[in-house]
């Protein structure tokens, strides 16, 4: 079973938690804890990798060379931020071709124009419906696992309304797309009659510091939605806890106060599923976590 076909089956049992992920020491933490897959954040990577705004500065190579990184040092499967799709109809073919290649069991598009903005934030434009239709169906076609999801994201809600937004959402699924992402809802009702709305796979988004509530995975699965995302979360805690510690550390010139809040030399060893003495790793040794492309994958027509 492909980890796309192994999420549209935890997909059907009820709604998938994904904690939100920048690299994959943290993707194999969320593993570790339990979860059944992982999300990919565009702005973790943007913000973690380069130190860039999430407004869409990575480029389709960066993006599937990082998430690929995550896709394969874990088990679960993982879906990830692609943006506008790193250009128009005629790059999506290229787009889907290389996150699939890179281990992904999906990803999702949004209809802004580029440059993006935060899905919270103001100041967003929105493409025509038809031109992300266009993407959408570009998306579909150029699938080679037919289970991958390609997830069509509207920004809609804050610039055409609810009502906007459920028509666009319902124009990309008649154009194919296998799940809907109905960015920046903003109450809990709203997030019940969308889903009565929109009979697709829906994704929820639990950003904090925005317009929707924060509402749990079981309210959501009892909503109807199939994904929920917890994008920027393990982030932020992260960054809040360095710059403490940086700042601690400026001031005493040691770090000893910290080490017992510390993730120790054997756990990091562990979550690396690592043994210093063994002769090898075993994730190479046993061909694991390091999957390559075959050389034999047709690329999309749209390329040739």
């Amino acid at each position: 079973m492909t980890k796309a076909a192994q999420l549209r089956s935890l997909m059907a049992k009820g709604a998938v938690a994904m904690p939100g992920v920048p690299n994959a020491s943290m993707a194999r933490q969320v593993e570790r804890a339990g979860f059944d897959a992982v999300y990919i954040s565009g702005a973790g990577l943007a913000n973690s990798t380069a130190g860039l705004p999430d407004v869409g500065l990575l480029t389709l190579t960066e993006v599937a060379m990082l998430a690929g990184f995550i896709a394969h040092a874990v088990k679960i499967p993982a879906i990830v931020d692609a943006d506008t799709g790193f250009g128009g109809t005629e790059n999506i073919g290229r787009t889907i071709y290389e996150l699939e290649r890179a281990g992904l069991a999906g990803c999702h598009l949004e209809d802004q124009e580029f440059p993006k903005r935060c899905g919270h934030l103001a100041g967003k434009r929105l493409v025509e419906t038809e031109e992300m239709v266009e993407k959408i169906r570009a998306a579909v076609a150029a699938k080679r696992d037919r289970d991958l999801l390609v997830i069509a994201r509207t920004d809609s809600r804050s610039l055409e309304n609810f009502d906007g937004a459920v028509k666009r959402a319902n124009a990309y699924v008649a154009a194919g797309a296998d799940a809907i992402f109905p960015e920046a809802l903003l109450t809990k009702e709203e997030f019940r009659d969308f889903a009565r709305e929109v009979k697709v796979p829906l994704l929820a988004n639990m950003t904090e510091f925005g317009k929707s509530p924060l509402l749990s995975v079981q309210e959501l699965d009892d909503l109807g939605y199939c994904m929920v995302i917890f994008p920027q979360s393990a982030f932020r805690i992260s960054m809040k806890a360095t710059d403490e510690f940086f700042r601690a550390l400026k001031k005493s010139g040691t770090q000893n106060d910290w080490v017992e809040k510390m993730q120790t030399r054997k756990e990091l060893y562990e979550t690396l599923d690592y043994d210093p003495a063994a002769e090898s790793w075993p994730g190479y040794s046993r061909g694991e976590n390091v999957q390559r492309p075959t050389s034999n994958v047709q690329r999309p027509t749209s390329e040739s």
